[in-house]
């Protein structure tokens, strides 16, 4: 296939793109170094998914420390969204500008929220979003209406929300990428990890690709691991260089798009080192890898020994009291339910006995606090030895313990005596991104305002790792906006002829 754009990598940027550039007529080829998830015997396992990982990649990485750990992410048709708890959350207004945290402050965006709002608004369709306007005091403008309602509580998901109003706070219902019946068809589980094979997660696999893949002009060629780009000598991307089986070729196009997740796209710019460029591609910024983040991420359990939660799926509930500054506190973060914790969750990533998991389980509501973590150049991927060192500086940590401090109090106040808490460690990737920042001035940026590289003309970058900030809530629906704006960009300036 001659291809007018190449994609690389098949999760929400690049998905979201490719289904924005399809009805251009252009062709467009998306490679994926991973395969299809086909349903299986494990989809709904969660001693298998949870304790055995048999959807993760057995990859390993190093630490700042040099020392090799398993990130934990997916590879595969859709990327990390085939996993996601499908939560399509805008950044609120003020992310897009400089905030004061305990840990310091963050640089802004190059563009507002009001740029970005009918981009979203696109990405909720897209999507189709389920979701309920006015009972969240931090929902930025919005210039149409979710294009579903929203999923509702369980009996006593509602009970909760109503103890949570009575103590003070203002739940809101989880805007969620999840038609629910057929979710359910699949089996009775929670959707928040386990893999999308039944179709019932609106992830870039079953709304971005499957949009794109319906023109003829649109292929996704699958187990393409791509190893380099080329330059040709007017700064212009030439070629890629793929394997595939163990055989190497060379793939040509005039536009190409890098969208393989922060960390592996800040690595195959490194890669792509030449003589000219020793610090690798688009980085005469010396900004790729750099800047790397991972929300602040704890569980927090609820308890109420004489209370049971029977719940299936529980994740439709979030606050966002402490999200934003007041006169009381400083921004704190997120806190939304996780998926339904089951005995066999806990017991797998515990390793506590089966019958005390089981009755901690039954009487658990779970929660996903999640706080800001702060851009810094000395948080960075870099390649040792071609291999991905991941030096991740966790930044704004105080504010993350403040937030899990202020939920224990106010869910206790809710009626739940026993509150724990645990956070997640770097094994657990949490919406990693940054390492390719957006921005106006090539010497402090990576790429422009619509995701094109300042250094190749013919480059874009349409993933996580263009985010100027982290912000505290969950990013594919921004990075899907995103990838909408870069989109229409390149209709307008290169396919316009």
């Amino acid at each position: 296939m001659h291809a007018d754009v190449i994609i690389i990598g098949s999760g929400m940027g690049g998905a979201t793109l490719a289904a924005a550039l399809a009805p251009t007529g252009r062709r467009i080829l998306i490679l994926e170094r991973g395969e299809h998830l086909r349903p299986s015997a494990y989809d709904r396992d969660a001693t298998a998914i949870f304790g055995e990982g048999v959807f993760r990649s057995d990859e390993t990485w190093l630490d700042g420390r040099e020392t090799e750990f398993n990130p934990g992410n997916y590879y595969n048709v859709g990327g990390n969204s085939k996993f996601y708890g499908a939560a399509l959350i805008r950044y609120r207004k003020e992310d897009f500008s400089t905030v004061e945290h305990l840990g310091g402050q963050t640089p802004g965006w190059p563009i507002s929220y009001e740029d970005l709002e009918p981009d979203y608004q696109a990405a909720e369709n897209l999507y189709e979003v389920r979701g309920t306007l006015g009972d969240d005091p931090t929902e930025p403008d919005h210039s149409g209406a979710y294009p579903h309602s929203a999923v509702q509580d369980e009996p006593d998901i509602a009970d909760l929300r109503d103890r949570l109003r009575r103590a003070g706070l203002h739940p809101s219902s989880i805007p969620l990428g999840l038609d629910l019946d057929q979710w359910l068809e699949g089996g009775q589980t929670t959707w928040d990890a386990y893999p999308n094979t039944c179709g019932g997660k609106m992830d870039a696999e079953t709304v971005g690709l499957e949009t794109a893949l319906s023109h003829s002009t649109v292929e996704l060629w699958t187990g393409y691991r791509v190893t380099a780009l080329n330059e040709g000598p007017d700064s212009r991307i030439s070629s890629i260089t793929v394997e595939k089986d163990g055989q190497v070729e060379t793939l040509t196009a005039p536009l190409f798009v890098v969208a393989a997740g922060a960390v592996q796209s800040a690595a195959l710019l490194l890669a792509s080192a030449n003589d000219n460029r020793p610090m690798g591609l688009a980085n005469r910024s010396d900004q790729v890898g750099r800047n790397f983040m991972n929300h602040n991420c704890s569980a927090v359990m609820a308890l109420h020994p004489l209370r049971r939660n029977r719940a299936v799926y529980q994740k439709t509930l979030m606050m966002n009291d402490f999200l934003l500054a007041t006169k009381d506190h400083p921004p704190l973060g997120n806190v939304q339910m996780l998926g339904k914790i089951t005995g066999p969750i806990l017991s797998a990533t515990t390793k506590l006995p089966k019958w005390l998991a089981n009755r901690i389980a039954e009487r658990s509501f779970d929660f996903y606090a999640m706080s800001e973590d702060l851009p810094t150049p000395e948080s960075r991927v870099t390649l040792k030895d071609g291999r991905i060192k991941l030096d991740w500086q966790r930044s704004n940590w105080e504010a993350h313990v403040l937030l899990v401090a202020k939920l224990k109090r106010v869910l206790r106040q809710a009626g739940f005596p026993i509150v724990l808490s645990r956070a997640f460690d770097r094994r657990t990737p949490s919406h990693q991104c940054g390492t390719a920042r957006m921005g106006t001035d090539p010497q402090t940026s990576v790429v422009d305002t619509y995701c094109r590289s300042h250094d190749h003309k013919n480059l874009f970058v349409v993933d996580a790792s263009v985010l100027p900030t982290s912000a505290a809530v969950n990013p594919a629906l921004t990075v899907a906006a995103l990838a909408l704006r870069a989109g229409r960009h390149i209709t307008e300036t290169e396919f316009a002829a």
